[in-house]
């Protein structure tokens, strides 16, 4: 069968999206290939359905052993042959994979790869019959990177000893670390490129100042409260402390970082996985790749390491292609923090540079002018003629002002105290503020003492932090930090260039669009039900929901609302396999749906409180085995929770009187906070 046709009846799609079909007729006709998607563009498929399509086995490098599991199940799923060989199989599932091999059955095999340093590895590969070699994650083969993986090296010398085409993606990858990929995997030798660009439109950007930090997340979590997120944070502590935070706030919740117990580590992953609308706080250690469609927000609570780490993370939201956002923190103590990591980490001066350069480009998107989709494209070679319409500077364009006078102000009170002093000093030199240091160093009487008094001091703060952000300034870390100006301030300081600043003011995480619900009120109780029967037939399977079908599929089944097993193999990603196994019960669902509709829920639909009920149904199965998960479960009836969405009580003894004193303590907190933020919406 042909690619296409494999597309249609394996997975379920009518068409290719847009870059996929030539990408995949080049990987099938045995070209090398290298292919530099977005996250959720669609790469699987780009060598899944070419492995379909020739003879032989597909052999798949990735670097994450739960994006294998996560990968091979999905495949198992929609009825195709796959396995991988990893460090957390267990033996029986190995000799399952080597039994599926010998046969000639297996048609994917994954394995990661320091796999590839055993010498048992190529002679398997070639008795297996192995045809084509796809690397997932190309951009780990590159030193310049901030994922490099040394064995991911010996992959183009399994190229060369099988013989075999190899087709190499990923979705990070500035200009350099393409030209080391080609170098390393492909021996130098041009492989058929595939550029296919870096934007994700459905993704919202937006940057804020920080703030008291927590309270900043707290309230952009509280605004997409029972979708699934992630909040990266800068340390282990900080993990904790926010998770236990969202869950003070009635979030479910929980944490994530390295230094974790494997076994605490693979329940967080098992949970995220599997539950709605759980968030995690974690560590860059939770980049496990595991390809969860439904992940509708990234916030990060400290500034990320560079601009390919921040594009890579804010990449695992929105994977389905539905409307997703992120909000990044920062401020200068992450600057200062990020400058002295490169500083006094042990690379080579030329290493160091990159990074410093790096490191600039992400801190020319925190502080923008114009349309941030604009400028982090232009980092990856992209030129956008016209703004996205759909950042935090599309939505409400900054303020700005000619910031050359004071920028000159701050480089040369600078300079008069030998660059030996931070921020806080030099602010009070052009503010004039005869602090005792001030006295005793006797920086009173330099010129640029109280110079600056026409600015406030959170306006000083602001001009600095941007100037450290525009790398005129740099902490030295032989000098306790204290801020040296670079060659690039040097114009400024003689008056030969002009520089423009934002008018800096504090903004709340709560600005930005507020994630639109994923179908009408309407067909929000079918959707329900059908998110109910997928819970359901996962929890049986031991599957994460989205591997039996994503919340996409179910969005076109609630709004097409299939009234036979022909219309429901039309739906997007109900592929022959899936049908078979579970088309049945999902259309008994649909044609059953008016009928199980609760006459409760029907009524409030004309009161306008169906979606407030529909609300409080989401809360309750969140909250069934309590926040923890482990509780005995408990339910309101249906008749219940119609007397909560009507009644609206204000506080926990009017929900006592409705709900009882037991389903009160389980549930009254949430629902009090949703009938609150129902009525801040409307």
């Amino acid at each position: 069968m042909s690619p296409a046709t494999h597309l249609r009846e394996v997975f379920g799609f009518d068409a290719f999206r847009p870059g996929q079909e030539e990408i995949v007729d080049a990987v099938t006709a045995g070209h090398d290939v290298l292919a530099i998607m977005p996250t959720g563009g669609g790469k699987s498929l780009c060598y899944q359905l070419p492995a379909l399509a020739r003879e032989g086995v597909t052999v798949v490098i990735s670097p994450l052993i739960a994006l294998m599991r996560d990968q091979v199940r999905g495949l198992r799923e929609a009825g195709v042959e796959a396995g991988a060989l990893t460090s957390g199989n267990t033996p029986e599932e190995t000799d399952a994979v080597l039994a599926s091999l010998r046969e000639g059955r297996l048609k994917l095999l994954y394995m990661a790869p320091e796999r590839l340093a055993s010498g048992a590895t190529v002679p398997l590969l070639k008795r297996a019959g192995a045809s084509l070699i796809a690397v997932d994650e190309a951009h780990c083969v590159s030193q310049w990177g901030h994922d490099f993986r040394p064995d991911y090296l010996r992959i183009g010398d399994l190229k060369r000893q099988l013989g075999v085409p190899l087709a190499a993606f990923t979705a990070t990858a500035d200009a350099e670390t393409r030209e080391e990929i080609v170098r390393k995997l492909f021996e130098g030798r041009q492989p058929e490129t595939f550029l296919r660009g870096f934007d994700r439109p459905n993704i919202h950007l937006a940057f804020a100042v920080k703030d008291s930090p927590r309270r900043q997340i707290l309230d952009f979590a509280d605004r997409r409260r029972g979708q699934s997120g992630i909040v990266y944070c800068g340390t282990r502590a900080k993990t904790e402390a926010l998770a236990a935070a969202l869950r003070e706030a009635g979030h479910s919740a929980l944490h994530y970082h390295g230094g974790m117990e494997a076994e605490d580590r693979r329940v967080a992953e098992t949970r995220f996985q599997r539950e709605d609308g759980l968030i995690v706080a974690a560590t860059v250690a939770f980049g496990m790749g595991i390809d969860k469609p439904d992940i509708r927000w990234v916030a990060h609570a400290d500034l990320p390491k560079s601009i390919e780490a921040y594009y890579q993370e804010i990449g695992r939201a929105g994977r389905d292609g539905a409307p997703s956002e992120t909000l990044t923190l920062y401020g200068p103590d992450d600057i200062r923090y990020r400058r002295q990591q490169i500083d006094e980490g042990l690379a080579p001066p030329e290493r160091r540079a990159a990074d410093h350069g790096r490191l600039n480009a992400l801190l020319g998107l925190a502080e923008a002018l114009e349309c941030r989709r604009r400028v982090l494209l232009g980092y990856f070679g992209e030129a956008p003629e016209a703004a996205c319409g759909h950042c935090d500077l599309c939505d409400k364009p900054p303020e700005t002002f000619d910031a050359t006078q004071p920028v000159r102000m701050a480089l040369s009170a600078a300079l008069r105290t030998e660059e030996r002093f931070g921020a806080g000093h030099l602010i009070d030199i052009v503010m004039g503020n005869a602090t005792d240091k001030i006295k005793q160093r006797g920086h009173e009487d330099l010129p640029t003492f109280g110079v600056g008094k026409a600015h406030s001091k959170a306006q000083w703060q602001a001009i600095f932090r941007q100037i450290m952000g525009r790398d005129l300034m740099r902490p030295d870390p032989e000098r306790h930090g204290a801020l040296r100006m670079t060659e690039a301030a040097r114009p400024i300081l003689r008056g030969e260039e002009s520089i423009t600043l934002r008018k800096d003011t504090v903004k709340s995480a709560r600005f930005g669009p507020k994630v639109r619900e994923m179908v009408s009120e309407e067909d929000a109780p079918l959707l329900s039900a059908l998110k109910a029967k997928r819970r359901a037939l996962a929890e049986a399977a031991g599957l994460p929901a989205y591997i039996i079908f994503t919340d996409r599929t179910l969005i076109e089944m609630a709004e097409k609302k299939p009234a036979n097993l022909d219309e429901m193999a039309r739906i997007g990603g109900v592929g022959a396999k899936k049908l078979e196994s579970y088309g049945r019960e999902f259309l008994a669902v649909i044609t059953g749906a008016a009928e199980d509709i609760h006459p409760a829920r029907r009524k409030l639909a004309t009161r306008g409180a169906g979606s407030l009920y529909d609300r409080l149904m989401a809360i309750q199965a969140e909250l069934m085995r309590g926040e923890t998960g482990h509780d005995k479960p408990m339910s309101c009836s249906a008749k219940e929770l119609a007397r909560v969405a009507s009644a609206r009580p204000r506080d926990m003894e009017a929900m006592e009187r409705l709900l009882g004193s037991r389903h009160a303590e389980r549930f009254g907190a949430a629902f009090l906070q949703a009938l609150e933020e129902g009525e801040e919406a409307g």
